[in-house]
Order: structure tokens, then C-alpha cells, then sequence
């Protein structure tokens, strides 16, 4: 049975060839189980420690997380299923640029040092017209 938060088959597919198979040790806990307690985790937000047992030992699961994490296989698992995407066409390569994102230079900034403005203006305030009046 396929819970919420955790990868279809057709995910797990595309993804079990990408992930590093243990060469020696003692028997490990699933990859597909701990995978899934990473999604979880990513998708729900809770903490480490708080993580379901059904996905095991939340400590495997973190320290799993951390060397995929640190030795790029999340990184190279991404540019591999998108690469193989884009060859059979189901990529939409469309870009948007939100200005949200675009930051002025620091010196754009009126901060009142060498020489730049103060942030004071001159302009007189009046207020408004008084609606009675007119």
C-alpha cells in the first residue's frame, strides 16, 4: 500500500537504478523504506527524531540523507531523470524571471555614506483638503 508522502512504483523505478547499492556490511534496511522516510520527511516537515517508524531507524534514515546529500547522488539522480525527460520530450523548457528576485547592488541603496544621500528630502508635507470645506 502506497501512503501519502511516499514515492508510486513508477518513481521508485525511475530512481532505484540511481541510488548506491551497499558493497559490503551487514544487511541494510531498504532502500525504497528509506527513501520514502527522506520524502517524508521533506514533505511534511517534522523533525528527524519524530520521523515514522515504519520507515526505520530515523538515525539510518538521516545518515543516509547526509551522505547521499554530500556525495551528490540526489544532484546526479536529478540531472540523470531529467536528461532522460527531455530526450523523450516530456519537458517544457519554459522560463520565467520573477523581479521578486532581482536585487539592486549594494551601493544602489541610499545609506547616507561617502557622499550618498542621507534619506532626507526637503519636500514640505500638507495635508489634505478638508472634505467639509469644498
Amino acid at each position: 500500500m502506497i501512503r501519502r508522502h511516499e514515492l508510486t512504483d513508477q518513481e521508485w523505478e525511475l530512481l532505484a537504478p540511481l541510488i548506491p547499492q551497499a558493497s559490503t556490511g551487514r544487511p541494510r534496511v531498504s532502500d525504497r523504506q528509506v527513501i520514502n522516510g527522506m520524502v517524508y520527511k521533506i514533505r511534511t516537515g517534522i523533525s528527524w527524531c519524530d520521523l515514522p517508524e515504519r520507515y526505520g531507524p530515523w538515525k539510518t534514515v538521516y545518515t543516509r540523507f547526509r551522505r547521499y546529500a554530500l556525495d551528490g547522488v540526489f544532484t546526479q539522480a536529478l540531472q540523470q531523470i531529467q536528461a532522460r525527460a527531455d530526450a523523450a520530450g516530456d519537458i517544457g523548457w519554459l522560463i520565467q524571471i520573477d523581479s521578486t528576485i532581482i536585487r539592486a547592488h549594494q551601493h544602489a541603496a541610499a545609506t547616507g555614506r561617502k557622499g550618498g544621500s542621507t534619506g532626507r528630502t526637503n519636500r514640505t508635507i500638507t495635508p489634505s483638503a478638508d472634505p467639509e470645506e469644498a
